[in-house]
């Protein structure tokens, strides 16, 4: 396979300068910083128009709270999620905020022709100029025959083509293919020039990608951290990073599972909600996220309780203060730079609620900054 190449269309300046402006500047010992992963969650009874006008009100809070960046996942033939087209969802994010940083988390490359994803991002780009973060993955986001539908390929299942594609695309974001290669007539339009790219992984497969190529990684410790994966997938990618146009070293983000209430009584009861959710996923019974009333009097199993307590392992339920003592104890073991929180409940009002108290709390525990000393 080709190796994909470095470079994402950029600013100009130095690392450091380049860096800070994809919103990838490096964070001083004590302090990391915090952002969204949002599903577009349907919860039971919940118009699916309202589920989408909840992630736009969301969005608007995140940015009002201080979060870096709000991105939106894919997923298909899922009724408890609304996100199938992020960039639909994006595009309408971009007009309805102005700072926070809005992207993919994550988009399914092998499910697009890398041409139109370029295309599609760099319109993203084109109306929220200097803000869109390209997050990639290789999963397909659904079952295997909606994959088939949606990538209509005949080969073997097994064929992996994610490194060719990631290096085609970022060939049409520089316009930078080999002189003799027929795509080096087209032109991407708008230009992409602007666009961050980052690979997000649940395995150490994009975390060494990710390294070799001197881009930020993401990985999925919220449903993927159990069994020491998380430390060994940072580690795969802290060790196989390379410097690249855009970062000097290494930017690495986790997703974090995290539900904060008043009391740990009621993040408790909502937090059931979500747990429930995933078990009938897993179980291949797809519909809308029960309510906490439904998963309160739902008959488990001892292999749904099961389930469920190895979720627990890398969720964060309770008061405010609680979750910001397991964030901080993530920061501090796993040195990562960037925590992308997703909290899974059925009430928009109930999910609103728990990033004000996580913000809050987070700001209140963070070290000062430094203050100048006057010359």
């Amino acid at each position: 396979m080709s190796e994909p190449t470095t470079a994402t269309g950029t600013t100009t300046g130095g690392p450091a300068e380049r860096a800070e402006a994809a919103g990838l500047g490096r964070r001083t010992p004590g302090r990391a910083v915090l952002s969204v992963l949002d599903l577009a969650t349907v919860g039971a009874g919940v118009p699916v128009t309202r589920a989408l006008r909840d992630t736009a009100e969301l969005a608007q809070l995140a940015e009002r709270l201080g979060y870096r960046r709000f991105w939106v996942a894919e997923h298909h033939g899922m009724p408890a999620v609304a996100s199938a087209s992020p960039p639909v969802v994006l595009g309408h994010l971009s007009a309805v905020t102005s700072t926070i940083r809005l992207g993919s988390g994550g988009l399914m490359l092998p499910n697009h022709a890398p041409l139109a994803v370029a295309e599609q991002f760099a319109t993203i780009g084109a109306f929220a100029p200097g803000r869109v973060d390209l997050g990639l993955g290789r999963a397909p986001g659904t079952d295997q025959l909606t994959a088939y539908a949606l990538r209509r390929r005949m080969e073997d299942d097994r064929t992996d083509d994610m490194a060719d594609r990631l290096a085609e695309l970022q060939h049409f974001l520089r316009g930078d293919f080999a002189g003799d290669h027929p795509f080096g007539r087209i032109r991407v339009v708008p230009d992409p020039t602007g666009l961050v790219v980052w690979l997000l992984g649940s395995s150490d497969y994009s975390a060494r990608l990710a390294g070799r190529l001197g881009l930020p990684f993401a990985f999925a410790h919220h449903f993927a951290g159990m069994g020491g994966t998380t430390e060994q997938a940072l580690d795969v990618y802290r060790s196989s990073f390379r410097p690249s146009e855009l970062l000097d070293a290494p930017y690495s983000m986790i997703g974090v599972n995290a539900l904060a209430a008043d009391d740990e009584e009621s993040a408790a009861y909502q937090a059931a909600a979500g747990a429930l959710s995933m078990v009938l996923l897993r179980q291949g019974r797809l519909q809308e996220t029960p309510t906490p009333e439904q998963a309160a009097v739902y008959p488990y199993t001892p292999a749904d309780r099961a389930t469920i307590q190895a979720m627990r392992g890398t969720a964060l339920v309770g008061t405010a203060e609680q979750i910001v003592d397991g964030l901080d104890d993530l920061v501090r073991r796993l040195e990562v730079d960037e925590l992308m929180v997703t909290t899974q409940v059925h009430g928009a009002a109930v999910r609103r609620r728990s990033y004000e108290l996580v913000a809050q709390a987070w700001t209140a525990r963070q070290p000062a900054e430094p203050t100048p000393v006057a010359g």
